[in-house]
């Protein structure tokens, strides 16, 4: 029986071991690339989508820059949408407002938002992790405590901040963009499967 915690100490992270996105990754820079992609992952009943924007770090500056990677995955290929290159096209507008696809996410309430900055749409048939873990009674909400509570390993957020309007991504802007993606995709199958079997005890620890 897997053994989970209501709430997960962040301090506890730093000592798990760290996990990867393993797959394909594909930086799609174009709308013909991006066609080409849409039309691969609709063969799919449902992936992991995340989203990047580059920060702003100057005092007052007014609102959000545009999202500028969209990263998509499933269990073992993610797709790493430059926004900041071809805005949003109707392919992945589509994508995201497709019946027969199930969209899995975390905070997407903000990552509609930002999108819709971009081109106006109404996301279709999707799920918000922050929402869908308290049926386990977890009340944690980042995807770093996520994961480490359900799966015992960690997330590094080291790139986060990084440049995501740069003209070439980095390695390592590319495996955390992916892991991100993927990781919601694993997060809900596991909850998923815990949900079905009900092989999982939820506990309240305080924090020493």
């Amino acid at each position: 029986m897997k053994q989970l915690l209501a709430k997960f100490d962040k301090r506890d992270i730093t000592a798990l071991p760290r996990t990867l996105f393993e797959g394909r990754i594909i930086v799609i820079q174009t709308e013909g690339e991006a066609k080409r992609a849409v039309d691969y992952l609709l063969t799919f009943p449902r992936v992991g989508i995340d989203t990047e924007t580059r920060p702003t770090f100057r005092r007052g500056a007014n609102g959000m820059n545009p999202v500028s990677l969209l990263q998509v995955s499933t269990d073992d290929t993610c797709f790493l949408f430059r926004l900041n290159f071809m805005g949003l096209p109707p392919c992945i507008v589509k994508l995201l407002s497709e019946q027969s696809i199930l969209k899995v996410g975390l905070s997407l309430h903000d990552d509609w938002h930002q999108l819709c900055r971009r081109t106006p749409f109404r996301p279709q048939n999707y799920v918000e992790l922050q929402d869908y873990v308290k049926k386990l009674g977890i009340e944690d909400m980042s995807l770093q405590k996520l994961y480490a509570n359900i799966f015992h390993q960690k997330i590094s957020k080291g790139q986060q901040l990084s440049n995501w309007d740069a003209d070439i991504l980095t390695d390592n802007q590319k495996l955390y963009a992916a892991t991100d993606a993927w990781a919601c995709l694993k997060l809900y199958t596991e909850i998923e499967s815990l949900l079905q079997t009900g092989n999982y005890k939820t506990i309240s620890q305080p924090y020493s």
